[in-house]
């Protein structure tokens, strides 16, 4: 199995690393950073990330978010520095619902029940899918730049299938975390998002898809993911929901969120909810435009 980042090697320098703690659930063992408020009345806000990201993508948000609730981010299964399930469970725990199943797991060992879910990208996925699974029923869900509509066209026929070759292929994820590490690939990624990251989110980017074993794990994931089930049950999803959406977003069009808007029955309906100019990583971008709405009621 490949190994993803090692703790004592590279979580050196990581950001917000006196949070962090490991917890085991669901036979895996996540890495989690875990803010907990003086109030023990303050409300509980979760941060889910997205494909390829970690815990490091909530590095601005969460410090402004301390102050008013407590926090919980996590990575993914595989993702930074939680373990990756093993052979024959891949598919399943790197599937939305699998993936689903493994943070309420989480939630579950921390004694956490959150009033407030943020998920980023799928990300956000994830977090429509916990609610409309009853695996959480927090007061309102909150989408950065989600994930929630199936790749049309072309697209969505190529990307699931080329994806689960390449995961199984030998030494595809040793060969794609290699050539997206140098410089200039990884600059064109970043640019393919929109969005415009200091230093620090380059380096960290940087540490993350050099790794192998998380190429591998955003490569599972990609390949085990099903946004048309999502799609079809999105319409009976009752969790207030709010669509944050980056207009410079190059990976999920920003137009998608109107969509969805306008698939949802809720009373009062979804709001949208624009930051001009970000791009997908709004959120590192201006994590204090996020926050803002985070905690406006």
């Amino acid at each position: 199995m490949r190994q993803g980042l090692d703790w004592a090697r590279d979580g050196q320098h990581w950001p917000h690393r006196d949070l962090s703690l490991f917890v085991a659930a669901g036979g895996l063992r996540w890495h989690v950073q875990h803010a907990v408020h003086p109030d023990a009345q303050a409300p509980t806000v979760v941060l889910l990330h997205g494909t390829g990201a970690s815990t490091h993508s909530w590095r601005g948000l969460i410090p402004l978010l301390q102050p008013h609730v407590s926090v919980l981010a996590l990575d993914l299964p595989g993702h930074g520095f939680s373990s990756m399930p093993e052979g024959h469970q891949v598919a399943a725990r790197c599937s939305m619902l699998g993936m689903a199943q493994g943070v309420a797991g989480v939630l579950q060992a921390l004694g956490v029940v959150p009033s407030v879910v943020v998920g980023h990208s799928a990300g956000a996925a994830i977090a429509c899918r916990m609610a409309l699974d009853g695996l959480l029923s927090p007061e309102r869900l909150l989408s950065v730049n989600g994930a929630l509509l199936p790749l049309d066209g072309w697209a969505g026929q190529l990307f699931s299938p080329l994806a689960k070759l390449l995961v199984r292929a030998p030494l595809v994820p040793e060969l794609f975390s290699w050539r997206a590490a140098q410089a200039d690939i990884l600059q064109k990624l970043l640019d393919g998002t929109g969005s415009q990251l200091d230093a620090q989110g380059q380096a960290l980017y940087r540490q993350l898809i050099g790794n192998p074993g998380h190429a591998a794990a955003a490569l599972a994931m990609m390949a085990h993911w099903d946004l048309h089930a999502l799609w079809h049950d999105l319409p009976r999803l009752h969790t207030p929901l709010a669509l944050v959406v980056g207009t410079n977003d190059r990976i999920v069009p920003p137009a998608s969120a109107r969509r969805v808007a306008d698939a949802l029955v809720q009373k009062p309906p979804p709001r949208v909810l624009r930051l001009d100019g970000l791009g997908h990583l709004a959120h590192e971008e201006q994590p204090g435009a996020v926050a803002a709405l985070l905690l406006r009621r």
